[in-house]
Order: structure tokens, then C-alpha cells, then sequence
């Protein structure tokens, strides 16, 4: 239709946005398309470059990716090229329109882009900074003749292909997660029955983890497909095996072809399996044993080779009985690029535009490992107070909307200060109630004695209550909520309960503890649903003892290397 319609001799052309309402000629540089005669965006003769931006923000996938077109589109003006701006959100920085060189606000459709491509003749298209959205049009682009600057369209798809990102994984011998792609029903109970439950299952090509779930049994998988998404030739769904209880570890790396150039290595404080846009992370990793973090870097620099990335590539790892698993490879900007750019000071962002546009590390001054005399915790702001009904808990689909950093001489004290910058203010004394799942019993008596001595009363369920008591932790039973009334819910919605810690485990736990959990929202106290938070929450709340607040200001802890700010 395209090719019928150009050959008809209906095109497009471009109007300026009159900023000035008719009072004035306006000059602003800013332009919309329609079907008419006159065209105001005429060429000029400079060298150009189109950024494509993210589109509509929606949950699952924020502003980040405009912090990185921001930065490319600044980075491409300060090397001389005519920076060309593409979005359709009038609520992002990247469409004030004094920011690129020329902005478009269009539709981030192969035909829009194509249409844009005719009109300004660019050297190339930028499509790694805009998040999914960008890259699923990136092939069309390619196939029309239109040149990507940076990673090429058949490394993108290496990446998102599971079978061929599969042969990758074990040429360099990475070890990774059972996995399987299904293009219909039976063969995803194939997959299943191969591979073992619980599994992670998710459509391919998504961004912010979107219908991705955790199936623990044949019926939850059935569940799946009848409702979340219809498997298909076409729209395939992957199945990996979930590893449960294992520590995830996230990747911001800018590679040029020849040599690699690793960001920061994020650990995050909740479990695998809850999305990496949801989960508070922690720079530097305090807990990662030194020779897994070095395997980490390696496999990072390895990948990010032989993919051919060029530019931002983000890599997510799970840790499992001290072995690396890679979970999946992105050769993109991620979420996580404005936080690891303001924790270590080197704009990941704008050195990824260089590479992009030509230009190699090597020439480049950086630091040749990010230093770390401070830890910074970037914490997830969720929306749940705003959405009556919903379940708190976290999971594989991304569910945030926001997201703040802490900066501190500690990993507590960091802590301390993203819990609170994110709305959820930790008690320093007072009741917290525990539901522990078996599992994690040993791990939750520790937490017991460290609160009992900062002075809180402990109420428990049942099970978790006689395994405080044993340990000499004293701890009041309380019923679950589905054991009758008086419950747990009920002192909740009272004030009589200051926290809760409640790690659910299996379909079963975690549907019991939705009560809880809604109770937790609806009377504003922190409720924390994983091990590895609550050891985080106790510390932090440890911190809050000591006399004094720390302040940090960001161009001084980052000396020379302020342009991230």
C-alpha cells in the first residue's frame, strides 16, 4: 500500500508547530506531518542523525529511555551532526523543542519513520536508545535501505531469538537456564514437562516483563495460554525454567566492536524473578563473591563481542550455588542506565552515542573501573496506593512507575534513604509481624534476634512463631487469615502491626498473603515479600539508629566526571 500510495504521488508533508499562535512568524523547529502541498521542514545540507524515541510512557516502560535519546541527541549536536528528535509524547524532555536540532512529533510506525527518512536524507537512524518500541521496527527500516547507526538489525535479532541466542551461549560456554520456545500448545507442554516447574513464561519481543508469569504446575500453564497470550507461528512464547532462591545481577556495558566497556554490576535485593524495573538494586554488588563478579564482567565482555553490539548493550545474570547463569542479553539502552550513569559519574549514555557515531573507547578518557567510594540503592516506586485492589506482590511483569536512587557511605544507610525517598518509611520500634515461608525459617530466626533487639514486639503465624520460639526469639502467634477470626488482617487494618514480613512460596502462599498484603496498602505500612529485603529493611532500619543524616552531593563525589548529572 505504501509503494501503491507513493507511486499515486500522495506524500506527506511537514508543518512547523505554531508556538506563537499566528501573533508572530514562529521559529521554533518543530513539525508534524499531514497530506497537503506546502512542506515548511525543508533539508538543510548538513550531516544528520534520527533518534527514535520510546512513544507513549506506560507502565513497564518510563522516562529512562528518554534520559538516554536526551543524552544522544546532545552528544550528536556537540560532535556536529544535525540531531534529529523522533516522538509522540508531548510529556517527555526529548519534545521540548529546543533540545534536538529538529523535532518531529510522529507516530514510531515503519511508515511514519519511512516517510521522515524520505524528507530528511539522515547518514542513519538511531534505534537503541528508545526502548522496545524502536526495535520492533528496526528490521523494516533495514529492509527498506534505511541505515542503522550502532548495533545491526541482525545482532538485535541474535539476541532476541532464544534458539539462535541459545547456539551463542554455548559456543562461549555460558551456562543458562533450561529453556524452550512453543508455537502452540502442545509443544509448550512438551517444553514443560522437559524442563521441570516452576517456569517463566512470556511472550517474545516485550518490554517491562509484559504477560510474563510464573506457572508452577500443568494447570497454571494451561491458564496461561488460554488467557495471557495464544501461542502462535508467529507470536511464539518462551519457557524458561524459574530458578527459584537465586540472586539476580544486572549488566550496563557499552561495547564498540573491539573492546567492552562495563557501566556497573548491579545486585539486585529482590529474588530472580521479580522484574528488574520493580526490584531495588545496589552499586557496587555487596555480596557477590569476587571471582563470581569477575565471571560476570567476563561473560559480559564475551557476549557483548559476539552479538557485534555496538553501542549499549545490558545483560541480566542469575547466581544459583555460585554458578552464573545468563537470563537474557538486551543490545539496547535499558532502564537502568540514568541510575549506573549518576551512581559512577560516566554518562553511559552519551559514550554510547561516540560509538555509534564512529568513534572508539580507547580515544575516549574513562576510568578503567567506575570507582565506588559510596553506595547508591535505586528503589522502585510503585503505583499501588493509586490502584484500589491490587496485589502488592512482585513478580516477572513490571508493575512500577518510578524509581528513586540513595546515596550513602553504607549499603543500610543507602538503603534506608531509597525506602524513604520512595514513600515507604521503615518503623524504628514498635510490632512487625512474620509469615515465613519453610525455606526460609532459618534465615528469618537471625532477623527475629536482630529485631527483638532493637526492641520490636514479634507477632508470627503459627509455624513461624514455634521456630522463633525454639531459637529463643520470643514471638505471639497470630491466626492467617484464612484460619478465622482474630487474624492478622484485622490487626492490621487496626494499627496495632508497624510491618510485615511475609515471603510467600508456591501458587497456594502467595494467593493466602494476598489479604495481607492489600491490608499493608490500605493502612500505608511496609510490607516485604522477599528474604533477601527483609535482611536489607533490618539492616537499614539498624542505620537509622546511628546519630546523624548523611548528605552527598553528586558532582563532588564524582570529582572530573560531573557530565552525568
Amino acid at each position: 500500500m505504501r509503494g501503491y500510495r507513493i507511486g499515486k504521488g500522495v506524500t506527506p508533508v511537514y508543518k512547523a508547530v505554531d508556538t506563537c499562535a499566528a501573533e508572530f512568524e514562529a521559529e521554533t523547529p518543530y513539525f508534524y506531518s499531514c497530506y497537503d502541498r506546502e512542506n515548511e521542514a525543508v533539508r538543510s545540507g548538513r550531516d544528520k542523525v534520527i533518534i527514535l524515541g520510546s512513544g507513549p510512557n506506560r507502565i513497564g516502560q518510563g522516562i529512562e529511555f528518554d534520559y538516554c535519546c536526551v543524552h544522544a541527541v546532545m552528544t550528536s549536536r556537540e560532535m556536529g551532526y544535525e540531531a534529529i528528535m523522533v516522538n509522540c509524547n508531548p510529556e517527555t524532555v526529548s519534545t521540548d523543542y529546543n533540545i534536538s536540532d529538529r523535532l518531529y512529533f510522529e507516530p514510531l510506525t515503519l511508515e511514519d519513520v519511512l516517510n521522515l527518512v524520505e524528507n530528511e536524507q539522515p547518514r542513519g537512524v538511531i534505534v537503541q536508545f528508545g526502548g522496545q518500541t524502536p526495535l520492533k521496527i528496526a528490521e523494516g527500516l533495514e529492509q527498506a535501505g534505511v541505515p542503522i547507526l550502532g548495533t545491526p538489525q541482525d545482532a538485535i535479532d541474535l539476541a532476541e531469538d532464544r534458539g539462535r541466542f541459545g547456539e551463542v551461549l554455548r559456543k562461549l560456554e555460558i551456562a543458562h537456564p533450561p529453556y524452550g520456545t512453543a508455537r502452540s500448545r502442545d509443544e509448550a507442554l512438551k517444553i514443560a514437562a522437559r524442563i521441570g516447574y516452576p517456569l517463566l513464561v512470556r511472550p517474545s519481543y516485550v518490554l517491562g516483563g509484559r504477560a510474563m508469569e510464573i506457572v508452577y504446575n500443568r494447570e497454571d500453564l494451561d491458564r496461561y495460554i488460554q488467557d495471557a497470550v495464544q501461542a502462535s507461528h508467529e507470536h511464539p512464547i518462551l519457557l524458561d525454567k524459574f530458578l527459584e532462591d537465586a540472586m539476580e545481577i544486572d549488566v550496563d556495558a557499552v561495547c564498540d566492536g573491539e573492546q567492552v566497556y562495563i557501566g556497573a554490576v548491579m545486585q539486585h535485593i529482590e529474588e530472580a524473578g521479580v522484574h528488574s524495573g520493580d526490584s531495588a538494586c545496589v552499586i557496587p554488588a555487596y555480596s557477590v563473591p569476587e571471582e563470581l563478579l569477575q565471571q560476570v564482567k567476563q561473560h559480559t565482555q564475551d557476549l557483548a563481542l559476539e552479538l557485534g553490539v555496538i553501542g549499549l548493550i545490558n545483560i541480566q545474570y542469575a547466581i544459583k550455588d555460585d554458578e552464573v547463569f545468563v537470563l537474557e542479553a538486551n543490545p539496547r539502552g535499558s532502564r537502568t542506565v540514568p541510575y549506573v550513569s549518576k551512581s559512577t559519574g560516566v554518562p553511559l549514555a552519551k559514550v554510547a552515542t561516540r560509538v555509534i557515531l564512529g568513534e572508539k573507547l580507547s580515544s575516549m578518557d574513562l576510568p578503567s573501573e567506575p570507582a565506588h567510594p559510596h553506595f547508591t540503592v535505586k528503589e522502585a516506586v510503585l503505583p499501588f496506593s493509586r490502584l484500589p485492589g491490587a496485589d502488592t506482590t512482585l513478580g516477572p511483569e513490571m508493575k512500577s512507575t518510578g524509581e528513586v536512587m540513595g546515596i550513602a557511605t553504607s549499603f543500610p544507610a543507602a538503603f534506608a534513604k531509597a525506602q524513604g525517598a520512595a514513600g515507604q518509611t521503615l518503623p524504628t520500634s514498635g510490632t512487625m509481624f512474620m509469615s515465613i515461608c519453610d525455606a526460609d525459617k532459618t534465615q528469618a530466626v537471625e532477623l527475629g534476634k536482630r529485631l527483638r533487639d532493637l526492641g520490636f514486639r514479634i507477632v508470627a503465624t503459627s509455624g513461624t512463631a514455634e521456630a522463633l520460639e525454639e531459637a529463643g526469639v520470643p514471638a505471639d502467634p497470630v491466626r492467617k487469615f484464612t484460619e478465622g477470626k482474630p487474624h492478622v488482617v484485622d490487626m492490621i487494618l487496626v494499627g496495632k502491626i508497624d510491618g510485615v514480613i511475609n515471603t510467600p512460596r508456591g501458587r497456594g502462599a502467595r494467593a493466602d498473603g494476598y489479604e495481607i498484603r492489600r491490608a499493608t496498602l490500605r493502612t500505608g505500612i511496609p510490607c516485604i515479600t522477599t528474604m533477601a529485603g527483609a535482611e536489607a529493611a533490618v539492616s537499614a532500619i539498624e542505620a537509622m539508629g546511628e546519630p546523624g543524616i548523611q548528605t552527598h552531593n553528586l558532582q563532588e563525589l564524582h570529582g572530573n566526571h560531573t557530565r552525568s548529572s
